[in-house]
């Protein structure tokens, strides 16, 4: 078994180049960005790439490789098709969690501004807006009122919105240097992208033609983040910003075993394997019933945030503390 594993700094293929050393497993690095990429691959079994949604090189053609190189080369893949297709598509991610039965927070799409503009005045409020793309928390938005809803609406059946909220970067890293939890240089740099948009935005054109709603779940403080890869599990607890229902990005987290509510584990098991995914994160809100729902999935996450995780599951809810490595689970789901 010979893995392929395009590298990239801060990625987790600096885990896996690790691993793969330490565990001597023959790998070879390749660039996904040649054009010959599949004859660079031909000699190996399996093809390794942490594409991150905010590259707008990875976006325009990552989930189309790995597809090929899975379907037609006969490589394993990470992410294989399973894991990755529904990456940073929020209304993909919709129809997948319905099919399967999972428990998501109740969410609505639309493709015509008259059956949005309908539904605005029959719902109640407030809803959740979001694009289909985008990760810590970047383009969701609380909306309270119809006025507010139906404005949202009229904006995605006209001009769209941009990939990157250059208003929403700046206010939120003013926000976080004032709690003391960011340097003033974020700040700086948020002033810049006010005049001067980010390279994926320029590449790509302004999200429009569909509107997307979830149902705002009151009183959370927090959601649970559960990460699937291959028969294991680990989670955290992220706070919700200051004067904010969003806890994705808030950097606010809590890794103590006690705190993650283990029916969120068993489901978050239940759902990876009804989706046949080998790495799968979900994030989970508390409804005031006591039921708990599912937001989102991702394949990926900040490597660095759950190195302090105190342990894991594996599928039948026995946990093993201790430190662990989820790039090297990855590397080994490469090689089963």
């Amino acid at each position: 078994m010979k893995i392929a594993i395009h590298h990239a700094p801060h990625s987790f293929s600096e885990r896996w180049i690790e691993y793969c050393k330490e565990k001597g497993i023959p790998y070879k690095i390749v660039n996904a960005y040649d054009s010959d990429i599949v004859k660079q691959v031909e000699d190996c079994d399996a093809f390794m790439w942490h594409h991150h949604h905010s590259n707008y090189k990875d976006a325009l053609f990552a989930k189309q490789l790995l597809y090929s190189l899975e379907t037609g080369g006969g490589k394993k893949c990470f992410p294989d098709f399973h894991s990755g297709w529904h990456f940073d598509d929020k209304v993909g991610q919709k129809y997948l969690l319905e099919s399967v039965g999972a428990p998501l927070v109740p969410s609505y799409v639309f493709y015509t501004k008259k059956e949005a503009l309908s539904w605005i005045d029959r719902t109640a409020f407030p809803k959740v807006f979001k694009l289909r793309g985008g990760a810590g928390a970047a383009n969701v938005r609380l909306v309270h009122s119809k006025y507010e809803a139906k404005r949202l609406v009229r904006r995605a059946f006209g001009r769209g919105f941009p990939q990157f909220n250059r208003w929403g970067y700046f206010t939120d890293n003013l926000k976080k240097w004032r709690q003391g939890r960011t340097p003033f240089i974020n700040v700086c740099k948020g002033i810049a992208r006010l005049f001067i948009g980010s390279e994926f935005a320029h590449f790509h054109a302004p999200e429009k033609g569909y509107a997307y709603f979830q149902d705002f779940i009151p009183d959370n403080k927090y959601d649970i983040r559960v990460i699937v890869i291959g028969n294991k599990a680990f989670a955290i607890k992220r706070m919700c910003r200051p004067d904010d229902f969003r806890a994705s990005g808030s950097g606010n987290i809590i890794y103590d075993r006690s705190e993650i509510d283990l029916r969120c584990v068993e489901k978050s098991f239940d759902i990876a394997t009804k989706l046949k995914t080998t790495c799968v994160a979900m994030d989970w809100v508390r409804t005031p019933a006591d039921e708990w729902l599912v937001v989102e999935l991702s394949y990926g996450f900040a490597m660095h945030g759950y190195d302090d995780c105190p342990g894991y599951w594996t599928d039948d809810m026995q946990w093993h503390e201790g430190k662990f490595n989820p790039q090297g689970w990855m590397v080994e789901e490469m090689l089963k």
